[in-house]
């Protein structure tokens, strides 16, 4: 099959759908797939990646907002181009970074059978905002793109409606994203939408081994933070961005820190809060205790999980989240919040819920967790059994391209 994604994020840029888009077209080439993806320039031109994989990159606007319709229009362009040289046999949309008119999304259907992944919705982003302006996050009114979200999300969200309903096929990340979608959108009875959670991948997150290789790699990454080797570590991961709760997380270690003081927090993340949290940090008079650490490729995350005892994900609005899934590969616990797609993932045998922005319930899960490091080592085996089981990038890939095949057939049928 000829399968083109597009989507907006593709390596270099990774986040949550960079990373799912890649692995799933690496995959796709490696069982005999031809596979290409339109994503947002990086200075680069049309070539072939190391997998195989056609990558076009097409120019977009730097508005925020606004990209995802300029993104569209030169996506679009670029799918016609690609359709000329080769017929096209699945088109993989990834919303909602791409914002495609109703007239641009039938154009796309009349070219191949066209699936929509739900990654999250905008009005879900916008709450998730507003979730986080309401308990005191500093950042909602300083970053021009979450300002944007807040201000006209309501407008972007018809694209994701329409390119949602007019798909042949859609796949949410989550059940809870495809209720959110039912709920918000009034979608059809007959709307044709299946869940395919994504996963990760269980060799690169994979636990520490009892060795002492292994032990000196943990050492070291301890080392390069300023941390003892017995020290508690909590680790976070994600933007550093208002939805992601990081104001949360610093007052409910302050709680923590009184109860454990030789606990430490690690935060991985880019974003413009880093300043904002070490001020925080200085404030509440703990800041040798935490360390930040602005990006690390997937390798060296991978060992920084290894090196931790507990991941803190308190994000206020995830169409997924594939931080929980990362930690439990690597079997180390996870303390998320109680709401929307976390608890298809995460429970009491692999980690903690909390509730939705209460620092003091955070506090207390991250208390508790650490207080037990039996229960600890048991709830990360637990965690890693779960993620090969059930959430494995693997699974997932098998999964879509099923969907493909199926999809192909049909419409051959029909023809």
């Amino acid at each position: 099959m000829h399968i083109v994604m597009i989507s907006a994020e593709y390596p270099p840029r990774w986040g949550g759908m960079g990373s799912t888009v890649y692995h799933l077209s690496r995959h796709l080439a490696q069982n005999g797939h031809h596979v290409s993806v339109i994503t947002r320039s990086n200075k680069k031109k049309a070539h072939l990646d190391e997998h195989g994989i056609y990558v076009h990159e097409v120019p977009w606007a730097k508005i925020p907002m606004y990209f995802t319709r300029s993104f569209a229009h030169h996506s679009l362009k670029a799918l016609n181009s690609i359709a000329k040289r080769q017929p096209i046999d699945i088109i993989h949309l990834h919303l909602p970074m791409i914002s495609l008119s109703k007239n641009q999304m039938m154009k796309c259907t009349s070219i191949a059978p066209t699936v929509a992944s739900l990654h999250g919705s905008w009005l879900g982003e916008r709450d998730g905002l507003i979730t986080a302006r309401n308990v005191g996050e500093p950042a909602v009114f300083r970053n021009p793109n979450d300002l944007a979200i807040l201000l006209t999300a309501m407008h972007y969200s018809k694209y994701e409606k329409s390119s949602a309903r007019l798909a042949n096929v859609s796949v949410s990340n989550s059940n809870a994203t495809q209720l959110d979608f039912i709920r918000r959108y009034k979608m059809p009875p007959d709307w044709n939408c299946k869940t395919i959670h994504w996963g990760v991948d269980t060799d690169l997150f994979s636990p520490l081994e009892e060795s002492e290789s292994s032990k000196r790699a943990r050492e070291q990454v301890r080392d390069r933070y300023g941390f003892n080797h017995d020290d508690p570590v909590l680790l976070a991961v994600g933007r550093l961005a208002a939805r992601k709760g990081y104001s949360t997380l610093l007052r409910a270690f302050r709680i923590v820190i009184k109860e454990i003081p030789d606990a430490k927090l690690l935060i991985v993340g880019r974003g413009g809060m880093k300043k904002n949290l070490y001020k925080y940090a200085t404030k509440w008079k703990f800041k040798p205790s935490i360390r930040i650490e602005s990006s690390l490729d997937f390798n060296e995350l991978s060992t920084v999980y290894n090196s931790c005892d507990l991941t803190v994900f308190p994000s206020y609005y995830e169409g997924q989240g594939l931080i929980p899934l990362e930690s439990m590969s690597s079997a180390v616990p996870v303390i998320a919040t109680n709401c929307g797609p976390i608890p298809e993932m995460v429970d009491d045998e692999v980690g903690s819920l909390f509730e939705l922005g209460d620092e003091v319930d955070l506090a207390r899960k991250i208390i508790g967790e650490l207080s037990q490091r039996d229960r600890l080592l048991e709830k990360g085996k637990k965690g890693r059994q779960r993620v090969v089981d059930r959430f494995s990038f693997s699974n997932s890939c098998i999964k879509f391209e099923g969907l493909y095949e199926d999809l192909v057939s049909g419409f051959n049928d029909l023809s």
